[in-house]
């Protein structure tokens, strides 16, 4: 009988203790499934150049590409899924003079290009993050039409006024995966 106790109570501890050593490391791996961070140092050194919320990139990295390097069925490449033609647009507007389209597979220039838009589109839209999300997704002339259609009727633009089902539910999951991001990763993207 003492020796089944004995027994019991080794293997109990045995348990016990890979529990504790590889319940953090499951833990860790479905977080990597569910919500990855690749590149935190790229978006930390981003937000702080752009003067951007770091979680807002990851967000935005993650809806569009769950941080997989891609080339979408429209064109759009990369972490960030940047168009050639918008990606030549902020080569214009940032002095990217070498820029080529093969960049946009590069981490730093993708998070670099796509932080930069973001800033754009932000400051465009007079410091309305759900603008400029709705502007990253939609077109910026989409939204313009979007918000002349508001102030015709004498209101603000709100999410439920985008009349584009994919742009409303890209903002809705944005704004979603960075209060995710702040809650799980704050200290790795230094918020």
């Amino acid at each position: 009988m003492r020796r089944r106790v004995v027994l019991l109570l080794t293997v109990a501890g045995i348990a016990g203790l890979a529990a504790a050593i590889f319940l953090p490391r499951v833990h860790d791996a479905v977080r990597e499934i569910t919500l990855p961070l690749r590149h935190e140092d790229i978006i930390r050194q981003q937000a702080s150049e752009k003067d951007l919320d770091p979680t807002l990139i990851a967000a935005v990295i993650y809806t569009e590409s769950r941080f997989r390097d891609q080339t979408s069925i429209a064109g759009a490449k990369g972490l960030m899924q940047i168009t050639p033609d918008t990606a030549k647009y902020i080569a214009r507007l940032s002095g990217g003079t070498a820029f080529r389209l093969d960049d946009l597979s590069d981490p730093q220039v993708n998070i670099s290009y796509g932080s930069y838009y973001l800033r754009y589109l932000i400051k465009r839209y007079g410091g309305n993050e759900v603008l400029a999300l709705a502007a990253y997704n939609g077109g910026e002339g989409n939204v313009d039409k979007w918000i002349n259609r508001a102030l015709d009727d004498e209101r603000q633009l709100k999410v439920s006024d985008i009349p584009f089902p994919e742009t409303k539910a890209y903002v809705g999951r944005v704004e979603e995966a960075k209060r995710e991001y702040r809650r799980t990763y704050s200290r790795q993207l230094g918020v």
